[in-house]
């Protein structure tokens, strides 16, 4: 197997730009937000060429994290070839970020495309090997949810492996009641006995979760969470200082990150480690469709750790005792107080 990351949007844009342009017969795409603002890597001018030269291009958005692209700009995809399907059922989403090429090159992560992520840190993983297999399946899955029908791509469906892989799909289904991510963060949480390293854009945790780091704090494990100063959205800067407030003074170590960081990572006792598309949030965990790689491979978790570690080189630890309260905080914290307790 082999992977190989990178860990800003446009080192990930770069990549997927260039496999797409060598792509020969399909390209498979499943995103979250895609936008028609991209300035150096014209994804939906590659796509449509792409399918205009007769290669089966399958592209999944998500019904409201792609709300603004026009009708015109769909048309287009459509008129030339593109299968183009949007994900739209009440409450459930598609947060994924899914690019399969030929069916042997693919990447997973938590990158999106739009214009507005070009200076932001995020981590996306190109895979090679048996593991692209059951992501393409994972693909055919989404891809059957939202109506597509073409029997080409169901055909690799057809196969499996004889032996198992050393590292594992994780996928989480919440319209079709496959809550996997808590059962997997929990089992791993739980069983961290040195150091637990999160990194995520939005901080809400769900009481299960503040419970099972509180729970590893106190049997001495060592929990530090990487969290951006400032996210895209200021009302979700707000919710998310109400918690790392909160759970700092249960002596969760947070550091803050002076450029905004879009990865989703967490990683148990340099020995196992999750890279997606899941926010530590209600919504990854209980209504978003979700995806990533748990990894047990040595060069995997090696270079994973290296990525954190140069993040965390800019970031500033969190001193609860210094901390000082926006005014709109005064306003917002008692509403969130109020939902915790109810969630």
């Amino acid at each position: 197997m082999r992977y190989k990351f990178f860990a800003s949007s446009q080192k990930s844009w770069e990549a997927m730009f260039a496999a797409i342009l060598f792509a020969q017969k399909s390209i498979y795409l499943e995103m979250y937000i895609f936008q028609d603002d991209m300035i150096d890597f014209n994804f939906l001018k590659l796509l449509k060429e792409k399918a205009k030269n007769g290669l089966r291009v399958k592209v999944i958005l998500d019904s409201f994290g792609s709300f603004n692209l026009s009708a015109k700009v769909i048309s287009e995809l459509k008129n030339a070839g593109v299968e183009l399907i949007f994900l739209s059922y009440f409450l459930h989403r598609t947060h994924r970020k899914i690019l399969i090429v030929d069916e042997k090159i693919a990447f997973i992560g938590g990158v999106n495309f739009h214009q507005s992520a070009s200076l932001w840190n995020d981590l996306m993983v190109q895979v090679e090997g048996k593991l692209v297999l059951l992501i393409t399946k994972s693909f055919n899955k989404a891809y059957a949810l939202c109506g597509g029908a073409d029997k080409l791509v169901f055909a690799r469906n057809k196969k499996n492996f004889k032996k198992k892989i050393h590292d594992w799909l994780v996928e989480h289904f919440p319209v079709k009641n496959k809550f996997n991510l808590k059962k997997i963060y929990k089992k791993h949480l739980f069983k961290a006995q040195k150091n637990i390293t999160l990194v995520t854009p939005y901080f809400m945790p769900k009481r299960w979760l503040i419970g099972a780091l509180h729970q590893a704090h106190l049997r001495g494990v060592n929990v530090e969470i990487l969290v951006p100063q400032n996210t895209d959205h200021y009302f979700i800067d707000r919710i998310n200082y109400f918690y790392i407030y909160k759970l700092s003074k249960l002596g969760i170590n947070f550091y803050i990150e002076p450029q905004m960081n879009h990865a989703k990572i967490m990683v148990i006792d340099s020995a196992g480690a999750i890279v997606g598309s899941n926010n530590l949030d209600y919504l990854s965990f209980e209504l978003m469709s979700e995806i990533g790689i748990f990894f047990k491979d040595v060069n995997a978790l090696r270079a994973i750790s290296k990525i954190i570690g140069e993040w965390k080189k800019d970031a500033v630890f969190f001193n609860n005792k210094i901390y000082k309260m926006k005014w709109f905080d005064y306003i917002l914290y008692p509403i969130i107080s109020f939902f915790y307790k109810i969630l």
